[in-house]
C-alpha cells in the first residue's frame, strides 16, 4: 500500500489500520498533500475503514495538515467508516484543544487504546 517515497507507514491488525507519520515535522504543503493523497486511498480501498492515526512521531503539525485531517475525517465517515487519533505530545494537543478540533476527533492515550475502541 505505501510506496518508496510514502510518508506513512500503514499497518492493519484485525481490521484496523494503523497509520504513522515517518516525518517528525508536518509543515510542508507537498508532503501534506501527499499524506492526504495516501490516506484517501487507504480510505477508499475499505468499505467501512477502521483507521489509527499515531502522532508518536511528530513534534511539530501546520495548520494545514489540522486542515487534511478534517478532510480525512469527512472521508471516513463518508463510507461509514470510524477515525482515532493517538499519540499526541501535550504541545500538539494544546493545538487541538485551542482550535476545538479535540472536540471533533475522538482522541486516545495510546494507538492500541484507540484500536481497542472500535465498536
Amino acid at each position: 500500500m505505501a510506496s518508496e517515497d510514502s510518508r506513512l507507514r500503514v499497518s492493519v491488525e484485525d481490521g484496523v489500520t494503523r497509520v504513522d507519520f515517518i516525518d517528525r515535522n508536518i509543515l510542508d504543503e507537498a508532503n501534506i498533500k501527499a499524506i492526504g493523497e495516501e490516506l484517501n486511498q487507504i480510505i477508499e480501498s475499505a468499505s467501512q475503514p477502521k483507521l489509527v492515526i499515531s502522532f508518536a512521531n511528530v513534534d511539530h503539525l501546520s495548520s494545514a495538515a489540522l486542515g487534511q485531517l478534517i478532510s480525512v475525517n469527512s472521508k471516513v465517515r463518508e463510507h461509514a467508516g470510524q477515525l482515532r487519533l493517538a499519540d499526541i505530545s501535550p504541545q500538539i494537543y494544546e493545538v487541538f484543544a485551542i482550535t476545538k478540533l479535540n472536540k471533533l476527533f475522538e482522541i486516545h492515550e495510546t494507538a492500541s487504546d484507540a484500536a481497542g475502541s472500535f465498536s
